[in-house]
């Protein structure tokens, strides 16, 4: 006699690339040096305004974005899975609340950057393990405002 298991639907990822007018080496440092992070990540209308960061495997990450109009804030925070300089950085991301659709779950980033031809830097990135559409949506747009301020960070810090 077989067993059938039924297997749990797949939780959303998110998936996005962008194109950043800066050596990847920057790209890079924005990414791994929490006084740079502090600048730009958190969408426009929650940008961070504390990031600490252990950039190392197995170190531990955390940010808290704020709302500029209700001073409203939300953590989150994570562990570094995996890093290969100037490459990949894989972290572990969770809120530390309920956010969007209830209690929040671990999810898993992967950041890649890939020089191009003309010294370019392109970013694939993926947030698997999301809980929801709903949560998909969400983070949607706020990875693709931060990384619209990611983008104006590097244009003004071109060195």
């Amino acid at each position: 006699m077989s067993s059938v298991v039924a297997e749990a639907p797949a939780r959303p990822t998110l998936n996005m690339q962008r194109v950043f007018d800066a050596p990847r080496e920057l790209v890079w440092r924005a990414w791994s040096n929490p006084e740079i992070m502090v600048l730009w990540m958190g969408p426009v209308e929650w940008p961070a305004v504390s990031a600490t960061a252990d950039f190392r495997v197995g170190g531990a990450w955390r940010i808290c974005l704020r709302s500029p109009t209700t001073g409203e804030t939300l953590w989150q925070g994570g562990t570094y899975r995996e890093i290969v300089a100037p490459e990949r950085i894989v972290f572990t991301f969770k809120w530390d609340e309920s956010h969007e659709d209830g209690p929040p779950v671990d999810t898993l980033v992967t950041v890649r950057l890939n020089e191009t031809a003309d010294g370019k830097t392109r970013m694939d990135f993926t947030h698997e393990g999301l809980k929801s559409e709903q949560s998909l949506t969400g983070h949607r747009h706020g990875w693709n405002s931060t990384a619209d301020r990611l983008e104006a960070w590097l244009a003004a810090n071109p060195d």
